[in-house]
């Protein structure tokens, strides 16, 4: 991949490139490459599509790149590292959000970075305010590139917004999970704003039709958002937390017991709702004893030791 070299240097890259292939093919319209007649329009051809593959190499370089930021991110066992790190990679990936703003690869990356350090690693509601914006602003911009009439009623009525989601074709669900747990988080910031809150419904739309497609995607995360969602209110107020509680133990089960904040959230929605005191610390002692480091978890499994320690030391019940 030394050709990436050549990638921000895109003048001088074609200028050298052209040089190059004219002396290898000089008098291109009378001579032959292995057999093959070399014209003036071919050659023209030729400079085209070899620049149109380094910058190929380039865009997937970048989002590789980004892809890594966020994996190093989320497999760091040291959240203190994370918050003193965090502000040189947003504003890198800012940056290759800007160049490439229709790159739906980077969209993703950024909103998925941003969303996790506004989800558990800030205290500050400004700031989580700020960052989940950004992660739902990145997301948006991902979904209006693959999703335009999803896009178009994002703010229509329910029945409009649902008739958009029924017609979507289902073959890039990463821009719609993307989308829907941005705003997710993007509400969880704004509980004291009835029109956000409003929303949910939108929301938990959307998840359903992801796990509808693929019930463990994202190793049982969507699942675990719904779980959070359907476990608000206790039976007595119309609530639902049976089938919260269904979906938290999906959740699990998909992740195969990795995503240590999936029983940390099932303790605190479900089993606190319900008042089940053996439930809620079984499940908290269970994330005590288990190991935190697991592929891109490592981070929030960290995060939901601590919780799960806070949690037990509460006199709640």
């Amino acid at each position: 991949m030394a050709v990436l070299i050549l990638g921000p240097l895109s003048i001088t890259g074609s200028s050298i490139l052209n040089r190059s292939i004219k002396n290898t093919v000089s008098d291109a319209a009378r001579q032959s490459w292995s057999g093959i007649k070399i014209t003036a329009w071919s050659y023209r051809l030729l400079v085209l599509l070899l620049l149109a593959l380094l910058a190929g190499c380039a865009s997937m370089a970048t989002q590789r790149l980004a892809n890594n930021l966020a994996s190093a991110m989320l497999n760091q066992d040291d959240p203190d590292t994370v918050r003193a790190g965090a502000p040189a990679y947003l504003l890198l990936l800012d940056g290759m959000i800007r160049d490439n703003p229709k790159d739906q690869t980077l969209l993703v990356a950024g909103s998925r970075l941003y969303g996790a350090l506004a989800s558990g690693l800030i205290q500050d509601s400004a700031r989580i305010k700020r960052m989940s914006n950004r992660s739902r602003d990145y997301a948006r911009q991902a979904l209006c590139l693959r999703y335009k009439s999803l896009c178009q009623n994002e703010n229509a009525p329910f029945e409009e917004f649902a008739a958009s989601v029924n017609e979507l074709g289902m073959d890039e669900l990463s821009v719609l999970y993307a989308y829907a747990t941005s705003w997710a988080g993007w509400i969880a910031a704004r509980t004291d704003d009835w029109n956000a809150l409003a929303d949910l419904p939108k929301v938990e739309l959307l998840l359903e039709r992801i796990i509808n497609k693929t019930p463990d995607y994202d190793n049982g995360r969507a699942q675990l958002y719904l779980a959070v969602m359907r476990s608000q209110l206790p039976p007595a107020l119309g609530g639902k937390p049976e089938t919260g509680r269904y979906h938290f133990e999906q959740a699990i089960a998909y992740s195969q017991g990795r995503d240590l904040i999936a029983k940390v959230e099932f303790a605190r929605r479900y089993a606190r709702l319900v008042f089940d005191q053996p439930l809620h610390d079984r499940l908290l002692k269970e994330v005590l004893e288990a190991p935190a480091q697991a592929t891109d978890l490592t981070l929030s499994n960290i995060l939901a030791k601590q919780q799960a320690t806070r949690l037990l030391a509460d006199d709640y019940f």
